[in-house]
C-alpha cells in the first residue's frame, strides 16, 4: 500500500546506521527483497528505510522517526517533560532532522518533512511495522510520552499500546530490563522463514517467535549486531453460528 504522509508525532521513518553499509545492504537486500538506492533502501521503487554510516552522534543499529510538522516546538516539549536532544536539527535528504532521547535513555528521531514525508510503503511485506519501546518503567514512559507528543499507553490484547492525540494506535510497549530502547520492526509472510534466512544470511535470532495481540513476531539480530523485530498479522479462523430461532419474521420452509 503506498503512503503519501503521516499525522503528526506517529512513527513515519526507520533508518539504519551501519560501519559498512554495503555490506548491511547487501544482507537486507537478501532477507527483505529491498533494492539499495544510496541512502534508502526501496521495495518496487518505494522508500521503506534508511541507511547511514555510523559515527558519533550515530551508533550502529536502527532509528524509528517521528513525523513532526514543526521540529523546533517539538524539541522544546522533549526538553520540557525531561528529555533530551541527543544530536540537533539538521538537513537531511528531504526533511530535517533531531535525534533525541527519552529519561531512560531511549533514543528516537524526529522528522520534519519537506518533500520526504516518509517510508513509502506499508502494510505488506518488506515494509515498517510496528515500532516498540523496550522498558522496565512503564509508569515512567507513559509520563514522559504522555508529556513530549500527547501519547496515551493502554492496555489492550495482552500487550500495551500507544495512542496519538486522535486515539490511533500507533505504537508498541513491552516489558524489558537493563534500560529501555526502542525496538524497530519490520512486516513479513512468514516468521520462520524469515528467522531461517536471517540465520543463513549470519545474523541470529535473538527470540524464538511468539504471538502477542493479532501478531506474530519474533527478535532478530543481523551480522552486525543491529537488533529489530519481524511480524505477521495472526489469521486465525472466525466461526459464525446462527441460530434459526432468533431469526423471527423470516419465511418458513416446507
Amino acid at each position: 500500500m503506498r503512503i503519501r504522509g503521516y499525522a503528526p508525532l506517529t512513527p513515519c521513518w526507520v533508518e539504519l546506521a551501519s560501519a559498512d553499509p554495503a555490506r548491511a545492504a547487501q544482507f537486507y537486500g537478501e532477507l527483505f527483497g529491498w533494492e539499495s538506492a544510496g541512502d534508502r533502501f526501496k521495495l518496487g521503487g518505494r522508500a521503506v528505510a534508511g541507511l547511514t554510516r555510523s559515527g558519533a552522534t550515530r551508533p550502529d543499529g536502527w532509528l524509528t522517526h517521528l513525523s513532526t510538522p514543526d521540529l523546533e516546538e517539538t524539541l522544546e516539549q522533549v526538553a520540557l517533560s525531561g528529555g533530551v536532544c541527543v544530536s540537533d536539527p539538521a538537513d537531511a535528504h528531504g526533511g530535517r532532522r533531531a535525534i533525541v532521547a527519552d529519561p531512560a535513555g531511549a533514543v528516537i528521531g524526529l522528522w520534519e518533512p519537506d518533500d520526504f514525508a516518509g517510508a513509502q510503503a506499508g502494510g505488506e511485506p518488506g515494509t515498517m511495522s510496528w515500532p516498540e519501546l523496550i522498558t522496565d518503567d512503564p509508569s515512567a514512559a507513559a509520563l514522559f510520552y504522555g508529556s513530549a507528543f500527547g501519547w496515551l499507553l493502554r492496555h489492550d490484547f495482552g500487550v500495551g499500546e500507544w495512542l496519538n492525540q486522535a486515539h490511533d494506535a500507533i505504537a508498541g510497549l513491552a516489558s524489558g530490563y537493563r534500560g529501555a530502547w526502542w525496538r524497530a520492526a519490520f512486516q513479513v509472510e512468514d516468521i520462520q522463514a524469515t528467522a531461517d534466512l536471517c540465520e543463513r544470511l549470519g545474523g541470529a535470532l535473538l527470540a524464538e517467535p511468539a504471538e502477542a495481540g493479532l501478531s506474530e513476531f519474533a527478535e532478530l539480530r543481523d551480522p552486525f549486531g543491529a537488533r529489530f523485530t519481524v511480524a505477521a498479522p495472526l489469521h486465525r479462523p472466525v466461526e459464525l453460528t446462527v441460530s434459526l430461532g432468533s431469526l423471527g419474521g423470516l419465511p418458513a420452509f416446507e
